[in-house]
Parts: C-alpha cells; sequence; structure tokens
C-alpha cells in the first residue's frame, strides 16, 4: 500500500476530507497526494465513494476465523504466559513415557487449555477413531462463541526441523507439478499452479505446530502463514533425491531464492509421510509467526509421569478424587492471572 492511500484512508477516517463533488473541480489540485492528477467533475464523488469503500474493507475484521483464533491465541499467551509454559512443558514431558506419546496428549491438552482459557471459543477433540470418516485433516474442533463459527484444528507436535503440513491424502500435488517437468519460474507462471484446484488444501489447511528442542529444553509455538508462502513464491525446482532421499521433491523459493516450502513424492497408497506438502522450521522461518513470541524454556515434569503410572493402577474412585483437586488449581491458576473463572 502508498503512503498516499494510507493518508487519504486515515483522512477519511478522521473526517478530514470533505465532500469532493461540493469543493468543484477545483478540488482535485487540493488533495494531500505526492502527486496531482485532475479528476473530471462528475467522477469526483464516485472516486470518492470509492475511497469510502476501500476504507472500509480496510477496516472489516480478519473473516479467516483461523486467523482470529491464532491471534487471540498470541494475545492470550503474551499476557499470562505462564499458563502456556506449564501446558507446554506437561506436553513434552509426556516424551519421558514415549516418543509419540505427547503428539495424541498434546491434542488433548490443547483442546482443554482452549476450553479453560479462552472465554470465547469452545474446542472439541474429535479423537482418532473418525480419522476415516474425516473429509479434512483435524484433531480438533473450534467454535467461536461470539460468532458461532466453527473450523477445525490439526495440531502437529514436531522437533525443530521438518514439519509436514499437509497429507496431500488425494495424492493431487505432486502430479500437478509433474505436469510442468522440472519446475516453474516466474511469479505470474506460479500462481497460476497454485491457484489450480490441486492445491486447494495449500489455502484451507488449518495447522497448529507445537515445535520443541529437546536438547536445549525449548519450544515454540510457530504458525505457517500460508498467504504469504503463496505470494512470495516465484520459482517451484525439482530437485531429485539425495542424501539418503529415494524420491524427488518439488522445492519453493521466493524472489531472494529463499526456501518456503516443499511437495514430496507419495502416492495415495504410500505412508503419509512420504507424501505432502511440507515446509522447515528452521530453513523457512521467515514463513512462521511465532504464537509464543519466540522460543521459550520449559521442563520436565516428573510429578506429572508419577501421577500417570499410578492413575493406571488406580480406581475411578481414586481418579475423580484426583480430578477435583486438579479442578481446584485450575482455578488457582484463573485467579492468580486474573482470569475469569
Amino acid at each position: 500500500m502508498t503512503r498516499s492511500i494510507r493518508y487519504w484512508r486515515i483522512a477519511i477516517g478522521q473526517g478530514v476530507v470533505p465532500d469532493l463533488a461540493a469543493r468543484g473541480k477545483s478540488a482535485a489540485w487540493d488533495l494531500p497526494f505526492p502527486f496531482r492528477m485532475p479528476i473530471a467533475p462528475h467522477r469526483e464523488k464516485a472516486s470518492f465513494n470509492h475511497l469510502l469503500d476501500q476504507r472500509e474493507m480496510t477496516e472489516m475484521p480478519d473473516q479467516d476465523p483461523y486467523r482470529d483464533f491464532t491471534t487471540r491465541l498470541k494475545l492470550l499467551v503474551n499476557k499470562h504466559p505462564d499458563l502456556i509454559t506449564t501446558t507446554l512443558s506437561n506436553i513434552f514431558t509426556m516424551r519421558l513415557i514415549g516418543n509419540k506419546t505427547h503428539g495424541d496428549l498434546a491434542e488433548i491438552a490443547i483442546a482443554e487449555f482452549i476450553n479453560q482459557y479462552m472465554y470465547d471459543f469452545k474446542s472439541i477433540h474429535v479423537g482418532k477413531d473418525l480419522y476415516r470418516k474425516k473429509s479434512q485433516e483435524e484433531d480438533i474442533k473450534i467454535i467461536n462463541e461470539i460468532t458461532k463459527t466453527e473450523f477445525s484444528l490439526s495440531l502437529k507436535a514436531y522437533g525443530d526441523g521438518p514439519l509436514q503440513l499437509s497429507t496431500d491424502k488425494n495424492f493431487r500435488m505432486f502430479p500437478r507439478l509433474e505436469q510442468d517437468g522440472q519446475g516453474v519460474t516466474g511469479r505470474f507462471n506460479v500462481q497460476a499452479v497454485l491457484q489450480d484446484p490441486a492445491f486447494a488444501e495449500f489455502r484451507d489447511i488449518n495447522v497448529l505446530p507445537l515445535i520443541y528442542d529437546e536438547k536445549n529444553q525449548k519450544c515454540n509455538i510457530l504458525v505457517f502463514d500460508y498467504k504469504r508462502a503463496i505470494d512470495e513464491t516465484v520459482r517451484i525446482s525439482r530437485e531429485e533425491g539425495k542424501r539418503g532421499r529415494k524420491h524427488p521433491v518439488y522445492r519453493f523459493y521466493d524472489s531472494a531464492d529463499d526456501y518456503v516450502c516443499e511437495v514430496r513424492y507419495g502416492d495415495a497408497a504410500a505412508n503419509a509421510l512420504q507424501r505432502g506438502l511440507w515446509t522447515h522450521t528452521k530453513n523457512g522461518l521467515k514463513y512462521f509467526d511465532s504464537i509464543t513470541d519466540g522460543w521459550i524454556d520449559y521442563s520436565h515434569n516428573l510429578i506429572l509421569v508419577k501421577l500417570f503410572s499410578h492413575a493406571l493402577v488406580s480406581s475411578k474412585a481414586g481418579h475423580a478424587s484426583a480430578l477435583a483437586k486438579v479442578k481446584e488449581d485450575i482455578v488457582r491458576l484463573k485467579q492468580q492471572g486474573g482470569l475469569k473463572q
């Protein structure tokens, strides 16, 4: 957006630009633009109305429910960092039980985090039993209690490095790119490819990645900016398998020749980890927004591990008693943070 257009939007919003039609033809020469272009009298009113329409479009709230959610989540995390630090510490502690345990437990943990601390949102854990019925990748269904809009969220708990954004279950992306041979160059040509129905998932994936660096016990919530990735990709290059990778990939690059993301090979019958849309939290960091405002330290909660082991050999009565105590602690955390009960 140019500075002159921003000036006009501010001026209109503050009511300092009078009706151009009322001022007459000379009004065109009094405009605060860095250049002067005369406007025909009969078009002055229309031009002014167009600017008003532009202002209204600028002031409209983000209509993407997922972006609205991540914006609200970031505000909450920045205001109450202890809540997310505690939650992520507990999630990544589950890696002490098993290397993949934390991924599944992260889904119910984040769903509960939303229900407890994000008052305008309600979340429902979809569950693995519904996987085959899913029309899209989803782990959590989120409902905005104010607007009543719903959307699905796919949760990813990955180490710092390669990150899968979509499994491309229908195997459409890679075959579409193969139609262009060794790749695509030029913004116009790239945009034509990315607007193909085969890349519809590229624009519709709602992924919340929980990223961890286990060696340094740091974690981050990194949200991939799909819109920016699409807008700034100017080259797609086919790169053959190397360094132990058997199949070729199509890598996306921006005008600075920086890595954006990639589409991996793998037909519909292949293991999900062999196909789909991927990126890299190190190589493609500029295309992520950090919900936690950077890396945060986490620590293992060994008491939680002991609680799990004891819970697995105790009765429902014991579980009910422990749950009551945990709920009391959540109330305490809310009071401590000045949050609504």
